[in-house]
């Protein structure tokens, strides 16, 4: 019986330490379900806003870079409208585009929140990545919040950050 407990604690032990480490293509969001259909734009507030996100970060000299996994997540802080975006995409230190996540506008309820991961793996973005969205809301509402949450961990050391976006517009 001692045997069995123990091979079985193994097993537990060996499945719970498993990692995903795949590169696997599975999009969490799905954009197409939330295509919107504007309301006026006379009634809307537009604006643009800038988030920076590291796929790499630089360890002991600019030689050695050191993967991330990276969380964008959009928050709409409103408690009563939806928020509205025509554009989210992802650029490389460089400066190019990377990825369009919408061709068209697409919406958030009311205090809803959406994360796109980039995976430790994908490092397209290098140490210079960053995010546009144009987005729209109803005039008077709250604006919504861009965060990046940028983590690793190796072992038993763990590394997590995180940024906020700027309006640029």
């Amino acid at each position: 019986m001692k045997k069995f407990i123990i091979l079985v604690l193994s097993l537990y032990c060996f499945c719970a330490c498993d990692e995903a480490t795949g590169t696997d293509d599975y999009e969490k969001i799905d954009w197409k379900a939330r295509v919107a259909a504007l309301p006026s734009s006379e009634g809307l507030e537009q604006g643009t806003s800038y988030l920076s996100v590291y796929s790499q970060i630089y360890s002991y000299t600019q030689h050695k870079t050191y993967n991330l996994t990276a969380m964008i997540s959009i928050r709409n802080t409103s408690a009563k409208d939806s928020l509205y975006l025509s554009k989210v995409a992802y650029y490389d230190t460089h400066g190019v585009l990377l990825k369009s996540y919408i061709d068209q506008p697409a919406y958030l309820v009311p205090m809803e929140t959406l994360d796109i991961v980039i995976n430790e793996k994908d490092i397209a973005g290098g140490t210079g990545g960053n995010f546009i969205f144009d987005w729209q809301i109803p005039q008077g509402s709250h604006e919504p919040i861009f965060e990046g949450v940028m983590t690793s961990t190796s072992g038993q050391q763990g590394l997590s950050f995180l940024t906020q976006s700027t309006r640029i517009d």
